[in-house]
């Protein structure tokens, strides 16, 4: 089973100190990769949507090397809270 494209991005999130949303579709790819809804612009309007409702915060940006931006996020306290109320244990992606 898989669990929801932006909820995968809330718990990818757990596991990590930050990701930008290439570093996001990198770890999900192998589980979502083959979904029509695979995106940048629909994966940066999950971490978008999750940093509105107040999961997940905006750590840092910057240009890479094509001169985009990028920009850096981690899960908080609430995102965490929510992922250990929401996800079960074993797709859980921290300890």
């Amino acid at each position: 089973m898989l669990l929801p494209a932006r909820t995968a991005v809330l718990n990818y999130l757990y596991g990590v100190e930050s990701a930008d949303i290439a570093q996001i579709m990198g770890a999900l790819k192998s589980q979502y990769g083959g979904e029509r809804q695979f995106t940048k612009d629909r994966y940066m309007d999950h971490v978008m949507s999750l940093e509105a409702n107040g999961l997940v915060d905006l750590q840092s940006y910057d240009l890479d090397e094509k001169g985009e931006l990028r920009m850096r996020y981690s899960i908080n306290d609430d995102g965490k809270a929510t992922v250990d109320k929401y996800v079960d244990k074993k797709y859980r992606n921290h300890k």
